[in-house]
């Protein structure tokens, strides 16, 4: 377990050899999982101010979904839209990188205190967004950091786009 905690405080510091060691290691598959469920609980919790017990489950699934969603397009659009002529990655050590760049999500969890909601969540957002551009760059062996940050925010409009089609039809509000 100190492993884990040593990975996501790394992951967090935006350590770019941690993002390589996780690729590499095919047996973080779960703790790069429990990072992400862990981070969309934090979210789940930071959000009680904003939506309550019905919000804390709603917010944490939804984020759950978002992330697999946003996993999936960026795997897609990295390997078969926008790959660099040495881009070779399978998914799961897209999906061990990407799910370790979810580490800064953890602070969401302060959102609970009130006042701070809107700031800590607006700071883990941008936190996770470079985390992801890391992860992604190394994960598909990117020499441009600018081209994974391309991925990353094609990736995460059409997840926006996606999740506001379906709450439209469901007749609900705004995205999670």
């Amino acid at each position: 377990m100190a492993d884990l905690k040593d990975r996501i405080i790394r992951a967090a510091k935006l350590d770019v050899h941690l993002y390589e060691e996780v690729e590499a290691d095919r047996d973080a598959m779960g703790q790069a999982m429990l990072v992400v469920v862990l981070s969309s609980m934090a979210g789940g919790i930071g959000g009680f101010q904003a939506g309550g017990l019905t919000g804390v489950i709603v917010a944490t699934i939804g984020a759950l979904l978002s992330w697999y969603l946003w996993a999936y397009l960026t795997y897609f659009i990295g390997t078969k839209l926008l790959p660099e002529p040495q881009t070779k990655a399978d998914p799961g050590e897209l999906l061990r990188t990407i799910g370790f760049s979810s580490s800064p999500g953890l602070i969401r969890i302060l959102g609970i205190i009130p006042g701070l909601y809107s700031i800590v969540f607006f700071v883990a957002s941008i936190w996770m967004l470079i985390a992801m551009v890391i992860a992604v760059r190394q994960a598909l062996d990117y020499s441009s950091t600018f081209r994974a940050a391309g991925v990353c925010v094609v990736g995460w409009i059409i997840q926006l786009i996606l999740f506001a089609l379906l709450f439209s039809l469901l007749g609900g509000g705004r995205p999670v």
